[in-house]
């Protein structure tokens, strides 16, 4: 399959207002040429170190036979679960190849205790776990692999045997890793996190699961020369050129998979795009969408639609919308491609994520300082309700909390879903999005925390500031302990959702923080509140 990229209106009048200078100033072939220049002289020290991506299936290539031979050797011992422990672009691509590719792959992406306690309390004596991490320092890998290890150990397993470590070449990670025995693949560390799916951080979770991964990067090499074309036929110039060269730029980027074999790939395009665009007041942001979702028939003049579909030749867009297909390399690689030229056309660095650091800072302090918990401002049934003044003063509902929060939406705005929850227990919960959708008439975005912290966190934060925020957290049955540190995984996903919130509020934007005391009836009574707004 050939990647195919089809527009019309005003995607199209971008597209075309774009596409002569890009193809003049060579913006394809300099890209795969490594220029880091593209973007700007305050961009280069960055982008100077992260282009390995544009060749990242031939740089992976030598991979293909180690991680295949070992998932043999795993196989002929009985150890066919394999765990994926890691944050972002460590654990974003290689679900969505494991899923698109029917393969099982456990992601664990979450410190929702429950979560936790699940991955690692069923099947450890079968259990292979990945732990995917840059530097090794990210608090959420870290914690689980102090949990996967304890594990190991509480079964009578060596975790030397169990334990398979990606990570950068001489990042302490790495240094760790072979100190304490264990299997490690590197890394190209001339890739960012969110560019990194065709290196080891994709291909070793998704190759153990038992993905075809040699055929994987035969997609990407096969549309590699057709990306790097000074050509205005080139599919990654157009679709760079008409998410971002509007006149407004289109904010939001509502992604719907309408007959492509891809599963998820929106989750994956999220982090890629909001977290590269998301900075300096401006960028885009995915929303991913169900095909009849509320967004797609209201007149939202900066929403545009980009449609995944089987074929976008014979399909071909309509209206103001994009049709994009391709198999899943070669869609990885385009949208690549087509975010780097849409931050050259925005003029901002795709390659540095400055503002997720601040939410981190603010969990740390709070697990450091662990002050009492801000008292509710009031409490519904099993709600207990927080929030910032103008949404919670006055209110003694969740129904009526979120229509305050909802009348604080401006104009231009969007609402942020964010449930810090177990997503493999309350699937129930991404009914919110359609249903404030439907009241909010503006983009709602529905997002697992803490693992959308890592994705679209950077644009909540350093983007346009006109997001309005509903947090949904739990108190779950069960805690896990995290050895070593001060504190357990409950801890832990509280203070993240505490400090984001703080973040967000001391930068303007309302916020409104809903914990379910009663994970089951909480749920239960904000579904059927707001079903009746």
């Amino acid at each position: 399959m050939a990647i195919k990229v089809s527009t019309s209106g005003a995607a199209t009048e971008a597209a075309r207002r774009h596409l002569p200078r890009l193809v003049e100033q060579r913006i394809a072939s300099r890209l795969f040429a490594e220029d880091p220049t593209l973007w700007g002289e305050a961009a280069e020290a960055e982008s100077s170190k992260r282009l390995g991506w544009t060749r990242a299936a031939e740089v992976s290539r030598p991979l293909v036979d180690e991680i295949v031979a070992l998932r043999d050797e795993l196989r002929g011992k009985g150890l066919d679960r394999i765990v994926l422990c890691g944050m972002g672009g460590s654990s974003l691509a290689p679900e969505v190849m494991a899923n698109t590719a029917g393969v099982e792959l456990e992601v664990l992406d979450s410190t929702n205790p429950a979560q936790v306690a699940e991955v690692v309390g069923e099947g450890i004596d079968r259990t292979v776990a990945v732990v995917s991490s840059k530097s090794g320092s990210t608090v959420e890998t870290d914690s689980q692999r102090r949990t996967l290890i304890a594990a190991f150990e509480a079964a009578g397993i060596d975790p030397a045997e169990r334990l398979v470590i990606v990570t950068d070449p001489g990042s302490p990670f790495e240094e760790w890793a072979r100190g304490a025995g264990c299997r490690v693949f590197l890394a190209d560390p001339t890739v960012g996190g969110r560019f990194s799916a065709l290196t080891a951080f994709g291909l070793v979770p998704a190759g153990l699961a038992g993905l075809d991964i040699a055929e994987l990067l035969d997609g990407a090499d096969a549309v590699a020369d057709e990306l790097a074309a000074d050509d205005e036929r080139n599919p990654g110039l157009v679709l760079g050129a008409a998410i971002a060269g509007g006149e407004p730029v289109k904010t939001y980027l509502g992604m719907v998979e309408q007959g492509t074999d891809i599963v998820g790939l929106g989750d994956w395009a999220e982090q890629l795009i909001a977290e590269s665009t998301g900075k300096e007041g401006k960028g885009l942001l995915p929303v991913v969408l169900g095909a009849d979702a509320p967004e797609i028939g209201l007149p939202i003049p900066d929403l545009q639609v980009v449609r995944l579909v089987a074929d976008a030749e014979s399909d071909a867009a309509l209206g103001d919308e994009i049709n994009v297909s391709g198999s899943l390399a070669e869609q990885m690689l385009l949208w690549e491609v087509a975010v780097s030229v849409a931050g050259e056309i925005l003029r901002i660095n795709p390659f540095d994520q400055p503002d997720v650091e601040s939410a981190k800072v603010a969990a740390r302090a709070l697990l450091d300082e662990t002050p009492a918990p801000t008292p509710a401002a009031f409490v519904d049934g099993a709600v207990e309700v927080r929030g910032t003044a103008a949404v919670v003063d006055g209110q003694s509902t969740v129904a009526g909390a979120v229509e305050a929060l909802l009348a604080q939406l401006p104009d231009r705005g969007y609402v942020a879903v964010q449930a810090y929850a177990n997503r493999l227990a309350l699937d129930e919960l991404v009914e919110l999005r359609d249903l404030i959708a439907h009241r909010a008439r503006r983009p709602v975005t529905f997002g697992w925390g803490p693992r959308f912290l890592h994705s679209t966190g950077q644009f909540h934060k350093g983007g346009p500031r006109v997001g309005v925020f509903l947090q949904l957290t739990t108190s779950e049955e069960v805690d896990v302990e995290i050895p070593e540190r001060p504190f357990t995984f409950g801890g832990l996903i509280q203070a993240q959702a505490a400090g984001d919130a703080s973040v967000l509020e001391g930068h303007g934007m309302p916020v409104l923080r809903l914990h379910l005391a009663d994970v089951d009836a909480g749920v239960a009574q904000v579904l059927e509140q707001l079903r009746g707004i």
